[in-house]
């Protein structure tokens, strides 16, 4: 049997997506305890993750809040990627040459470089 925090979570998330028929909340243990496991399309994770984690963290604070009100135990809710998500996986990009520079582009930017030397120099000499 089912009891607050389930249907209140079950209820709010079924609110939020476009495929409610394909929500699954179940209690799960591992070893730091039990917890909710939840299951939603693939194409409603954005919807129960919000911008930022933003509404995970509402539903999160206010499962908090039914379990409190009844002084139950803590009860913490795990999202679950579903199979086919999308990946996070960071997509190399082809590795682009550089342009090749002309070794006349490049004595040119020597000679220029030597000579705001040299009249740097000149400047320095001239005891203004």
């Amino acid at each position: 049997m089912a009891d607050l925090r389930e249907d209140f979570v079950t209820y709010v998330v079924k609110a939020l997506v476009s495929n409610p028929d394909a929500v699954e909340l179940k209690r799960a243990e591992d070893d730091k305890g039990e917890y909710l496991e939840l299951k939603v399309d693939p194409s409603d994770m954005g919807k129960v993750i919000g911008k930022a984690g933003a509404t995970a963290k509402s539903i999160r604070t206010l499962l908090r809040g039914v379990g409190a009100k009844d002084n139950m135990s803590p009860l913490p809710l795990k999202i679950v990627d579903p199979e086919g998500g999308p990946t996070h996986e960071k997509v190399e990009e082809p590795a682009t040459e550089e342009p090749e520079v002309e070794e006349e582009v490049i004595d040119e930017h020597a000679e220029h470089l030597e000579k705001t030397k040299r009249e740097a120099q000149e400047l320095a000499d001239l005891e203004l």
